[in-house]
């Protein structure tokens, strides 16, 4: 079933999926890259039987999995308060930026997750990315400049990432807000007060480290509203 993009609009046809690790060029998820569990035990009469009926069901679960969680993101990231009271600019890069720092939030938690939530991390990834793409492609960008395009994004993610990550461990909402203004408002001649939205984060973040493993799981994880 083919995922909506972060628009809510659905391609016509499956763009093809880029990784995060081949968009950055190294290891940003090391906890992504672990192989996935074996598939089921095989019948001993019909082994390939066993796998190839276990292969279809994991994947069509897996899958239902990852399009519920995914969903649930998304839609953290387009709640209207985000743009009309955190000071977000309600444009394609403020969507970007909101869409990129919730996609961190999720991975920051799933860091710590078993064998299952670091799959559906991985998923989420590759999913995130082929929103951008297809996103992309239909601002009418020309085939031959979207991998250009896709590897600058990858890059602003990765950075993001690391700029977030060090304010967050070490609960620095000034340092957060300083960081997310300079990403979000990059033109600005004065500096935007985005501490409304560093306190949201870390809110979301303890929010997210409350939900079970299970929760994680099956895809059930949940953002919280504005406060």
């Amino acid at each position: 079933m083919a995922r909506a993009d972060r628009w809510g609009a659905v391609p016509k046809v499956a763009t093809f999926g880029i990784a995060i690790r081949a968009c950055f060029g190294k290891p940003a998820f090391k906890i992504m890259q672990q192989g996935r569990t074996p598939l089921g035990v095989l019948n001993e009469a019909f082994p390939e039987k066993t796998m190839i009926f276990g292969l279809f069901s994991k994947k069509n679960s897996n899958q239902a999995i990852v399009d519920r969680q995914y969903q649930a993101l998304t839609s953290a990231a387009r709640m209207p308060e985000l743009y009309e009271r955190l000071n977000v600019p309600d444009t394609v890069m403020g969507r970007f930026e909101m869409l990129s720092a919730v996609m961190i939030l999720f991975f920051r938690r799933t860091r710590a997750s078993g064998t299952s939530g670091q799959e559906i991390a991985q998923e989420i990834v590759d999913a995130f990315f082929q929103d951008i793409d297809y996103s992309i492609r239909e601002l009418g960008i020309g085939d031959n400049s979207v991998p250009k395009r896709m590897k600058k994004l990858a890059g602003m993610f990765y950075g993001r990432l690391e700029a977030y990550a060090q304010a967050m461990d070490s609960r620095d909402a000034e340092g957060l807000a300083t960081a997310l203004g300079r990403n979000i408002h990059p033109k600005a001649k004065e500096a935007v007060d985005m501490r409304g939205l560093a306190d949201w984060m870390f809110a979301a973040e303890d929010y997210l480290l409350s939900q079970s493993e299970d929760v994680i799981a099956t895809g059930s994880a949940t953002l919280p509203k504005v406060a």
